[in-house]
Order: structure tokens, then sequence, then C-alpha cells
């Protein structure tokens, strides 16, 4: 007869391991370097048993979580448990190895208790710069996977007896901003310390067997949880797309597809139509795609059920090989990681207008909006400034939308203009709504961002990788697309020019950059949204 563990217990653990997570994303915050994970948070934390399975995770990035889920499992995979040790941190950033994009660099620490393997704490934090061949490490020309940075198998970096200085070395030698990227790497492995010092803290006061015992059971409650939701769907077979404004290499635009299937207790999610893997930057992972199935059922059907392996128990994502979201492993993917993944969700929400419109919201800004700007000091080091931009959230059946916001697959912060200019040779000269870009509809969409930056030096690199350029943020049950995604360039010369969604250019002093980010689709007819203007003025007049 399996044990079981008394309720009270069972929450006690539950909420440890969930503030160990969030401890270990709030000690990277407060000692990295640089400012992309110290204000904007580009960072997620989370735990795994012995063979990988999640079984905890900060209130972090979804698309990085969902990764996370497989990012163990794989690097097991390389590097077999017997060959680990106490103190060992490992870094890697291979795609293909439950991976995303090579900006993303996990730290796996194994803690030990009692002489055995018991668990896995996971840091994960977006390198300002990981190499390649344009500064920031996003190459909107790639057309293999090498022009894109460093590719980190994964490699031990830190033992028992502090830094293997040879490796960490040879890291920084293929990296821009070594000081600060060796600042961001003694953050992770300081994040993972503190796990493993609060894990085993947790198994002393309830016991090995106790703690272990507890996230199984946590397992099985999650995946009843999840069960039951989806059993209460419609069920039946829904069909969605959305599309990739281009292929990031002057093709046409691509489609992601989705055959979702609701059957009971279960669902599967089958990407099979979707097109043919990129030429350009903007494919991604298997991992990915099962990361945004995960992130669209948890928020449309499961928000409050624990996240971690038996949660995603009931769900089944397929991908076919040589598509966009399964491209072999020579292919460029930074873009994919924040582009494509959205399309992947909103495809999802596409599909189950028909069965669930009152728990969907419009189209958004979906895509990271992202800006890079790079280059040297005058004493040499590199200094990248990396900025995504949020827009227009769209309506619900129930509300307008938000403006200026970050839905779905990102949770990341601005930057403070303060910071902005007290990090980086660029002022910002306005922020502001942009007025009028939701889409109309019975609840019209938010609004989106206006932002301008003028350069304070001789030369800048400015890489764009963002979408809603070419197809906007949809509308939901006849309500209208908001305004699509632009940036401008003001040469110091008078002269002005729009940017390509990816595209990498030169800039000089006093040029400036206007950001109009997209605005939000609308929800319902917009002749319902005048007849319930009516309704309220006249109710007011009464």
């Amino acid at each position: 007869m399996k044990a079981k563990v008394d309720p009270f217990t069972l929450e006690v653990i539950r909420n440890a391991l969930s503030a160990i997570a969030e401890e270990m994303s709030l000690v990277v915050m407060r000692s990295a370097r640089s400012p992309l994970l110290r204000e904007a948070g580009d960072l997620s934390s989370a735990l795994t048993d012995a063979t990988g399975e999640l079984i905890a995770q900060g209130r972090d990035i979804p698309m990085h979580m969902g990764v996370m889920s497989f990012t163990v499992k794989e690097f097991l995979k390389r590097v077999s448990a017997p060959r680990l040790a106490p103190g060992d941190v490992w870094f890697l950033n291979l795609p293909e190895i439950g991976g995303n994009h090579l900006p993303d660099v996990k730290a796996i620490r194994p803690v030990f208790t009692d002489g055995a393997l018991q668990n896995f704490a996971v840091s994960l934090a977006h390198w300002a710069d990981i190499g390649g061949a344009v500064p920031g490490s996003y190459v909107p020309t790639a057309t293999d996977a090498w022009q894109e940075g460093l590719r980190l198998a994964p490699v031990r970096l830190f033992s028992a007896t502090g830094p293997e200085r040879e490796k960490l070395d040879l890291v920084l030698a293929n990296v821009r901003g070594a000081q600060e990227r060796e600042g961001d790497i003694l953050a992770q492995m300081a994040a993972t310390r503190a796990a493993q010092q609060r894990l085993q803290e947790l198994f002393c006061r309830h016991g090995t067997e106790m703690v272990r015992l507890a996230v199984a059971a946590l397992h099985d409650r999650a995946e009843a949880q999840m069960r039951s939701a989806l059993a209460a769907l419609p069920r039946g077979v829904y069909d969605g797309e959305d599309w990739l404004d281009d292929d990031g290499a002057g093709g046409e635009p691509l489609a992601i597809r989705v055959r979702i299937e609701l059957a009971g207790d279960n669902a599967v999610f089958d990407f099979s139509a979707s097109d043919d893997a990129a030429r350009g930057p903007v494919n991604t992972t298997p991992f990915i795609a099962a990361a945004s199935v995960f992130y669209a059922v948890k928020a449309l059907v499961g928000p409050d059920i624990q996240p971690n392996g038996g949660c995603y128990r009931p769900l089944s994502v397929i991908t076919r090989p040589g598509s966009v979201l399964q491209p072999g492993p020579e292919r460029p993917v930074v873009g994919g990681n924040h582009e494509t993944s959205q399309r992947i969700v909103d495809a999802i929400f596409r599909a189950l207008e028909p069965a669930i419109p009152e728990r969907l919201t419009a189209g958004g800004p979906t895509t990271s909006g992202l800006l890079l700007f790079s280059g040297q000091r005058d004493n040499g080091t590199w200094t990248t400034f990396y900025e995504t931009h949020g827009g227009g959230e769209g309506a619900r059946h129930d509300r307008d939308g938000m403006p200026v916001v970050r839905v779905h697959m990102s949770n990341v912060m601005n930057t403070p203009a303060e910071v902005v200019e007290a990090e980086y040779p660029i002022r910002v000269e306005c922020q502001k709504l942009r007025h009028g870009s939701g889409g109309a509809g019975a609840h019209r969409g938010g609004d989106g961002l206006h932002r301008e930056y003028r350069v304070l030096s001789d030369e800048l690199s400015l890489t764009a990788m963002f979408e809603r350029r070419v197809v906007p943020p949809y509308g939901l049950q006849n309500g209208e697309p908001g305004s699509t995604f632009r940036v401008t360039v003001v040469r110091a010369s008078g002269e002005q020019f729009e940017m390509p969604g990816k595209a990498n250019i030169r800039l000089g002093r006093d040029d400036r950059v206007i950001v109009e980010s997209c605005g939000g689709g609308g929800y319902g007819s917009p002749k319902n949204q005048q007849h319930r203007h009516a309704l309220i003025e006249s109710e007011g007049s009464q």
C-alpha cells in the first residue's frame, strides 16, 4: 500500500519548494552584472527530481519554464548521474538539449543528501552576448546555427574546489563583455548554491523519504486536476493557424498550424501541418512547442494547478521533423524562442475560439518587440542594451484590453529610462501611449507604446527582432485587428526609414529610433460597442 502524506505537511513542502525556486531568481537579480538580469529579469529558476522531472518553478518566464521541463532529462542523456558530484555546476545552451536558443544559458547543479542524488537546481539566464556574428548575438541574416554564437554542450564550470578556470576562460574568450558575463555566471552559480542549501534544510526538517512522498503526491494531484479541467471542455477536433511575418531571410510569411483533439481528460496538439523549416532564425525546437502548449493550457483551463511534471501528463504534443518547429540542429533558432513560440500560442487560441470564446483574449503584443543596441566604450569594453517592448493587450468578452503590457510567453520587465541613461550611451527622449492603436470592437484592444531613443555615441549596432509588423494582432468574435508594430530610424541628417522586423544596422551620434508597438485586437463587433455606449449614455441621462 502506497504511503500517504498528511495534507498539512504536503502544503508546507509544496510552498517550500516554490519558495526555493523564487529565492533562486532573487539571488540572480540581486547579484548579476548585466542590467538585462538585474532590471528586466530575463531569467527563470526551477527544481527537478533526480530524474529531471519538474517539481517547482519560480514565477518567471513561461517559455523558459516549459523547456526546463526537459532540460535535465536531456542533460542526463549526455552526462550520466554517476559522473556527478557534490559542488558541480554544469552549464549548457544547446537547443537540442532541452533548450530554446543560445543566449539562454542554463546552470545545472546536482543536489545530494545523505550521499545520494536527490534533485537538480536549474538557473536559466539570458546572456546579453553569447558571441556570434553580431553584437548581442541576434543575427537576423543567420542561415546556420554556428553564426549565432558559442554552442555550449554540457561543461562543468564549477566543482567542490571552486571555478574550473581553464574552461571558464575558454567560454569568456568567445563572448563580448567578458567581465559582465563572468558576473552573470557567478550569479547563476550562487542561485543554485542557495537552492542546494534550502533543499538540504528541507530534507533535514522533514526527512528524505517524506519529501519524496510529498513530491510524488504533488505530481499525482496536479495530474488529476489537469484531467478534471480538460474533461470540462467541449470534446471535439479544432484547427487553428497563425502566421510569422517572414522567414527572416526575405521569404514569405510562414504558417504555424495546429489541430487540437479534446477527448475527455486528455488533449493532443498536432503541429504536423506547420510550414517547413525557415532559412532564417525563426525556427524553434520541439521543447519550445511543448512549452507553448503547456502555457496555453495552464492559462486557459488550469491557472491554479501546480506546474510540475504531473500537470503535463495528460498533454501530447506532436511536431514534424523538418518543420519550423522541429528543424535540424544546424538551423538558426534565435528568434524562434520568443517569436515563433507566441505564434504557437496564438494558433491554439484561434483554434479554440469556437469552443471557449469567453476564456480567450484577442491578439495582442505576442512578440518580444526586441531592439538590441550594442557597441564599445572608449576603454574597449562592450555595452549591450537589450530591450523588449510591450504593446496593447487584446480585448476580452467582458472588458477592453490593457495598454502597454506583455502577454503570453514573455514576462520580463522594461528597463527604466533612468537605468538606460545611466548604463548606456542612449537617451530616452519620449515615452507615451500610442493612442488609437487598439482594434475596435464591442470591447477595444489596448493601446501600444511610443518610445524614442537618441544615440549619444559615434557608433552603435542596432538589431531588430520582432513580429506583428506585417500580420497584425487579430480580433476575436468579429473584433477588428490592432495596429501593426513599427520601428522608424531618423538619421541626424533628417533622413528616415522604417526598419524591417529582422535587421541589423549601424547608428551614429544623434540618430533617433522611434518604437511604436502594436495595439491589441478588439473583441466582438464594433456595432455592439456603439450600442453599449448608447445604453451607458441613456442610463446616465436618467
